[in-house]
């Protein structure tokens, strides 16, 4: 099933996964900004170089960074256009909520009248 034209249900899935922890978000907002070794990643966190890596390898699986190898250095590098996709996602669901909202809006607005037109009839 396609969720998108830009994304597969897989690459949903993979993109929520990712985005659900916080040193993973940390990390994609801190690659944003500029590449970084994953040495100097791993060195900001409480946690061993293998872990920041598996976590790099979260966030490039979800396609949300890429690795450029730059001599015995792997460079993390933000993909904006990954970031859009999931922005435009994001911004597909808060239409849908919006619009039942919208709805619901609707339907109170009608009922009204005919509540408050009760109410008068009881008084």
């Amino acid at each position: 099933m396609v969720v998108s034209e830009d994304l597969s249900q897989d690459d949903v899935d993979r993109l929520f996964r990712a985005l659900a922890d916080a040193t993973r978000r940390d990390i994609v907002t801190r690659v944003m900004a500029s590449g970084q070794s994953v040495s100097s990643l791993a060195e900001r966190y409480a946690m061993s170089f293998a872990a920041v890596q598996k976590h790099v390898a979260v966030l490039e699986r979800a396609h949300l960074v890429r690795k450029q190898r730059n001599g015995r250095e792997q460079i993390v590098h933000g993909d904006v256009d990954a970031v859009r996709a999931a922005t435009r996602l994001l911004e597909g669901f808060e239409r849908i909520w919006r619009q039942r909202v919208d709805r619901m809006d609707d339907i109170l607005a009608t009922d009204e009248p005919s509540a408050r037109g009760r109410d008068r009839q009881k008084e």
